[in-house]
């Protein structure tokens, strides 16, 4: 794992502060963390769609009032959009059919996002959702620790729902620094039975304000132990949210990344991110 090749792929225009990524058959879905869209981008025509997330959707939504969709997942038929947990208004899970882009059903996962702070250790002001992966029983939920005290977590979770009936298991990692700043989880995707995930060091203690970017690392956690495989810096300047799978060989594997620009310019760069096996 220790080669890799980044490369800047196209620019999406329309899209800004792109905090999460879905690819499948050379459609992107995406969202913002600044929006309350969904966001389908045609890789074959360049066509960029948006599909209401609310009743009254806006883009660069005011900081303190945005929904602040920071992770997206799917499976099988739905997606599922969760708030960071940051603050009261970000403490929502949209599930969104993935055929139609309708909204199927908004949850307010507050006691989820408490029950997981005390599980995890976590104050309410260091609680920073980034990364959602579900495999169809259980849900993996990555805590961003770009707060004063670094708690990188990973959250798994069982259960018949997220509201009010679940079990929490709760994973804390020492990610490595990057120029004397502490990486800290932005993304994260299931391949077979391992855990990619992207973080970054951002200098800053605060999970609301952002920070000088420092680089970017992608790294593996064994999903049966959960334990860190590898980790790899992939670059010095980016600020990259969201990862997901483009193909998967033998040899290597490929990923599409998005880069959250924190400005209110509605555009975010794809880039792919290519790995040897």
């Amino acid at each position: 794992m220790e080669k890799f090749q980044l490369t800047l792929l196209f620019k999406i225009i329309g899209l800004g502060s792109a905090s999460g990524l879905i690819y499948h058959d050379n459609t992107i879905l995406a969202i913002g963390d600044n929006s309350s869209y969904l966001y389908e981008y045609n890789m074959n025509n360049n066509k960029l769609e948006r599909h209401a997330l609310t009743k009254n959707p806006e883009e660069n939504i005011p900081k303190k009032l945005k929904p602040d969709f920071e992770a997206i997942t799917k499976y099988q038929d739905s997606l599922y959009l969760f708030g960071s947990g940051s603050t009261e208004k970000r403490n929502s899970m949209v599930q969104v059919d993935a055929k139609s882009k309708s909204v199927i059903q908004t949850q307010d996962l507050s006691d989820l996002y408490l029950a997981m702070q005390s599980f995890g250790e976590i104050t309410e002001e260091e609680f920073n959702l980034e990364g959602a992966i579900f495999n169809g029983e259980t849900w993996f939920l990555f805590n961003r620790g770009n707060g004063k005290t670094n708690k990188n977590v990973v959250f798994t979770i069982d259960g018949k729902n997220l509201a009010n009936e679940f079990r929490i298991v709760a994973n804390e990692y020492k990610l490595p620094k990057i120029k004397g700043i502490r990486t800290s989880f932005t993304d994260a995707i299931l391949v077979d039975d391992k855990i990619y995930f992207l973080a970054t060091a951002e200098n800053t203690d605060s999970t609301y304000n952002d920070g000088e970017v420092l680089g970017s690392i992608i790294g593996r956690i064994d999903v049966m132990k959960m334990k860190i495989d590898f980790t790899k810096k992939i670059t010095n300047t980016n600020k990259f949210e969201g990862i997901t799978l483009f193909k998967k060989s033998e040899k290597e594997i490929e990923f599409l990344l998005c880069e959250d620009n924190d400005t209110e310019v509605l555009e975010s760069n794809i880039y792919k991110l290519v790995i040897s096996e």
